[in-house]
């Protein structure tokens, strides 16, 4: 058995030889039945033995005992064979690291690799036992492989090395790579965690239990490694790793009368629900969890452990799992920021997690209970704590940068991140913000330097840095809009009367308003080309998606749209980006206008890109 990564399938293969699939509530969507290595030998002439999901859940790589693996891809039409590779021996056990690694442990002692993009395999290493288990390290950079004769090997992929690290004491049929060591457990009725290195870290002994504990079949652990799930004959064993005490915690065993012996397990990449598989042919599904409660209403919260819960928008059916990577328990959640965002205490670190996008950032963090958060950026959360401003970068699990200010509003500080790497452009992480009510300051974040400064005799209302941070856009208490420019410190007015103000979004166009006109600069590299369209009301918001972008005016109880000129705003956003290519189609499409002056402009551009 195996859940896709993405939780969205359970794939079982039982006895017949047939893989079954259900979705995430345990309703079965489809099933198909595997092939023997050659149809000569017949449907019955193998079993299989192992069943692996790939990275992007579109795959299903499947072990049998006739010598052969098979990778099916698997969609709504008809299951494709999309890789065969042939092996030396019956295959006992898959993992699936990478996209293009697929790990191959065979009876005959090989640990072969094979790639799916050139369907080749080769031997990683080999030994005289048979290989009976293999587990993947949380991380996926590392692996372990068990033997019939007790022996560990450790296997680095980065550095292309396998170690035997230790001799079990018996044959590690249920074995588990956890973020704290390797856990074994056999028919000697132990289970014992191990280091990396081999050395034994504790010992949980059932030989002389009264509910006599029979051997242990199989095991599974957690996404985050941090809890694990031995299978045995009647029963299932929980064990969590406690971050205190840096040991594990035996949980209470769950006893299932005339459920034999367990033959599989796997556990739900979010971690709330266990399927277990018994050599019966019955398959249960276990929901874990330990307590749920109900946030603002409609936000479900599920702890599956101390340190991990699920929040669930019940209104809209997003989720997201917050987890502490140190193993700390986690104390409070509250949801925030319009309801996208979700911030959770620990004792030591503070969670901050994105609801729409899945991001998850988890920093050191000593709360008084006084800090306050603004969640107007798009990829920063802003923690205010006594006149500091911690900024946060959702999926970071580091404070990106801080600047101390007594001046602190969403409209007064503007952040900027970008990860586009290109020729002559590097990573952007910058602030801009106010030292006092007349002074600008722009910092890069990455080398936590000031790179510019802007002074003005009257106080400043609003500011916003363009979306590559070169420009930035201010506006002064007299309604008064000006552009600076961060690489040469030039200012220029751009506007009086100045009631509204944005960036085009993923743009460096301008739309403003002054009275009752609509104001448009489609590049900020050219403040002398505006474009003027007269209105009769008050802009609300600009929208923007692939085909168009709006300006939205109230006027007189009614929402009216006006349309910006995609074309220029594309071609502006492909010249900043040294997209030459997307440059070009948008110039090609508007023949009906004059161009001159855009291809003069790409031109010049794309001389200074290539010669300097």
């Amino acid at each position: 058995m195996d859940w896709s990564p993405n939780g969205k399938k359970l794939a079982i293969a039982n006895a017949d030889r047939v893989v079954l699939l259900f979705d995430e509530t345990g309703k079965r969507r489809d099933k198909f039945a595997t092939k023997p290595i050659d149809a000569k030998y017949g449907k019955k002439s193998y079993q299989v033995k192992a069943l692996v999901f790939s990275p992007d859940s579109t795959r299903i790589a499947i072990g049998q005992t006739d010598n052969i693996a098979y990778v099916y891809r698997i969609g709504i039409e008809k299951k494709v064979i999309c890789n065969k590779f042939v092996q030396s021996s019956a295959v006992i056990a898959l993992l699936w690291p990478s996209e293009d690694r697929l790990i191959i442990g065979l009876i005959d002692g090989k640990v072969r690799v094979a790639s799916c993009r050139n369907n080749r395999c080769s031997t990683l290493y080999k030994t005289d036992v048979s290989v009976i288990s293999l587990a993947l390290s949380p991380d996926c950079r590392s692996f372990v492989s068990g033997h019939s004769d007790g022996s560990i090997i450790l296997y680095s992929m980065d550095r292309r090395m396998q170690t035997k690290i230790l001799t079990h004491s018996c044959p590690p049929y249920a074995l588990v790579y956890t973020s704290n060591g390797i856990i074994i457990g056999g028919c000697d009725q132990r289970i014992i965690s191990y280091t990396e290195n081999g050395q034994i870290l504790q010992q949980f002994d059932y030989r002389n239990e009264t509910d006599h504990e029979k051997e242990f079949t199989v095991a599974v652990r957690d996404s985050f490694g941090q809890s694990v799930i031995f299978g045995s004959f009647d029963r299932v064993r929980l064990y969590s790793w406690n971050s205190r005490r840096g040991a594990l915690d035996e949980g209470k065993p769950l006893e299932i009368r005339y459920l034999y012996t367990i033959s599989a397990l796997t556990w739900s990449p979010d971690g709330s629900t266990i399927a277990v598989g018994t050599l019966c042919g019955a398959v249960i599904i276990i929901d874990c969890c330990l307590k749920r409660s109900i946030l603002k209403g409609h936000f479900e919260t599920k702890y599956v452990s101390p340190s991990q819960v699920i929040i669930k928008d019940t209104a809209t059916e997003q989720r997201v799992t917050i987890h502490s990577s140190k193993g700390l328990p986690i104390n409070e959640i509250k949801i925030m920021g319009h309801d996208r965002f979700v911030v959770a205490y620990t004792t030591n670190t503070l969670i901050i997690a994105d609801m729409r996008n899945g991001y998850c950032s988890e920093i050191e963090w000593q709360s008084a209970g006084n800090e306050k958060f603004y969640f107007d950026n798009e990829n920063v959360c802003m923690i205010i704590n006594a006149g500091e401003v911690n900024l946060v970068e959702y999926g970071n699990n580091e404070i990106i940068g801080w600047i101390r200010t007594e001046l602190i509003s969403p409209h007064l500080i503007s952040v900027r991140l970008t990860k586009q790497q290109m020729k002559n452009i590097n990573i952007i992480k910058r602030v801009a913000y106010l030292l006092d009510l007349n002074t600008i300051s722009v910092v890069d974040l990455i080398s936590q330097r000031q790179i510019a400064q802007f002074s003005h005799p009257i106080y400043i209302d609003w500011l916003e840095l363009s979306e590559m941070a070169t420009k930035l856009l201010f506006r002064d208490k007299r309604s008064r809009l000006l552009l600076a420019d961060i690489k040469t410190d030039r200012k220029i007015p751009l506007l009086d009367y100045c009631s509204y103000v944005q960036w085009v979004p993923n743009s460096d166009a301008i739309v403003a308003q002054s009275i009752d006109q609509l104001c448009v600069w489609y590049q900020a590299e050219n403040p002398d080309e505006m474009v003027m369209i007269p209105i009769k009301g008050e802009i609300e918001t600009v929208l923007r998606d692939e085909s168009r972008t709006e300006v939205i005016v109230e006027e007189a109880n009614e929402k009216v749209a006006y349309e910006l000129d995609q074309t220029l705003i594309e071609f502006a956003s492909a010249i900043d980006r040294f997209d030459f290519a997307r440059a070009i189609d948008f110039l090609e499409k508007r023949e009906e206008c004059d161009t001159t002056v855009l291809w003069r402009q790409l031109a010049q551009v794309s001389h200074n890109y290539f010669y300097h």
